[in-house]
C-alpha cells in the first residue's frame, strides 16, 4: 500500500476502485432503507448511517423529522447533544430536561428541552429502557486513565472529542460542546445516592425512536458509557435511520401529557410564529 501512495496516479486509482465499497459503519448516500416503519414512504428517508464502535456523526434534521437509533449489538452507547439549527446557542439543557419534568428517568413520552425552555425532541418510542441523564459522556482524561489512551486519533476515543469533531462540522467549537444525555446505557439513583450504572451487554435489537420539534442539529457519540466496568474499550455499533413526518399538532398525546410539557410546546410554537 505505502507504494501506492507514493505515485499519485496509482494512489488515484486506487481511491476510484473503491468506490462502491461498503462496510458495516458508514452512511448510505442516497439513504436507503428495508425497514421502514409502516406507512413511511422511502422517499422521505433523509439519513440512513451506521455509526462505528467508538465513532460519532452529525445530522441536521427538520422539524417533525423521526429519528429512530438501534442498538444493533447490545452494546451501542449514544451520547446526544442537540443544538438549535437556526441559533445553536440554544441547545439541549440536561438539568432542565430532569427539572421541569419532575423525573430524571428518560423514555417514551419524555421531552429533551433546552436552554430556553423549548421542546427539542420528544421521544415517541423506547423498548430499551436503559438510559442516562446524570453521568454525561468521557473524556480525554477519563479514558486516558481507564484505557491508556484517550485521545480522538487513539484506540480508545472519548466522548467530548467525538462532539467537538461533530460540532466543528456545523461551525461550532470546544465551548459549543455541552452536557450530554445517554441512550441504551442507563444510570439511576439508589436510595443512599450512589449511582447504579445499568451497562449490559443487553440483547441487540432495541431501539429508540425520537421526534425533532424544532430544527435541530443532532450529534452522536458511540463510545463506552464512562462508569462502564469493564476493563476493555466495550462498544458496539448503532444505527441512526431519519425520515421526514408531520410537524406536532395540537392535540398530540406527548404535547398535553402534562402542564409543563405544555407550556414548553407552546414556546416552540410561539419561536415558530416569529
Amino acid at each position: 500500500m505505502s507504494a501506492v501512495l507514493a505515485d499519485p496516479n496509482a494512489a488515484r486509482e486506487h481511491a476510484r476502485s473503491m468506490a462502491g465499497t461498503r462496510v458495516e459503519a458508514m452512511p448510505l448516500l442516497p439513504p436507503v432503507a428495508a425497514d421502514l416503519p409502516e406507512g413511511v414512504s422511502p422517499d422521505d428517508l433523509v439519513w440512513e448511517e451506521t455509526i462505528a464502535a467508538g465513532g460519532y456523526a452529525t445530522r441536521r434534521l427538520a422539524r417533525g423529522t423521526r429519528l429512530r437509533l438501534i442498538d444493533t449489538g447490545g452494546d451501542a452507547c449514544a451520547a446526544l447533544q442537540l443544538f438549535n439549527a437556526e441559533m445553536p446557542t440554544e441547545r439541549l439543557n440536561v438539568a432542565d430536561t430532569v427539572k421541569v419534568q419532575w423525573n430524571a428517568y428518560l423514555g417514551a413520552g419524555k421531552l429533551l428541552l433546552s436552554d430556553m425552555g423549548r421542546v427539542m425532541m420528544s421521544i415517541l418510542e423506547d423498548d430499551a429502557g436503559t438510559h442516562d441523564a446524570f453521568c454525561g459522556t468521557s473524556n480525554a482524561a477519563t479514558n486516558t486513565a481507564k484505557y491508556g489512551d484517550g485521545s480522538n486519533s487513539g484506540p480508545h476515543p472519548n466522548g467530548r472529542d467525538r462532539f467537538l469533531l461533530g460540532a466543528a462540522k456545523h461551525g461550532l467549537q470546544r465551548r459549543d460542546v455541552h452536557p450530554s444525555i445517554t441512550l441504551f446505557k442507563g444510570a439511576k439513583i439508589a436510595a443512599d445516592g450512589a449511582i447504579v450504572p445499568e451497562i449490559g451487554p443487553f440483547a441487540g435489537g432495541r431501539s429508540v425512536i425520537l421526534r425533532a420539534e424544532m430544527d435541530v442539529i443532532v450529534v452522536i457519540a458511540n463510545v463506552p458509557h464512562v462508569l462502564d466496568p469493564r476493563a476493555d474499550y466495550t462498544v458496539t455499533p448503532l444505527r441512526a435511520t431519519a425520515w421526514r413526518g408531520p410537524v406536532t399538532s395540537e392535540d398530540d398525546a406527548i404535547r398535553n401529557a402534562t402542564p409543563e410539557g405544555q407550556r414548553a410546546f407552546l414556546n416552540v410554537e410561539d419561536y415558530f410564529r416569529r
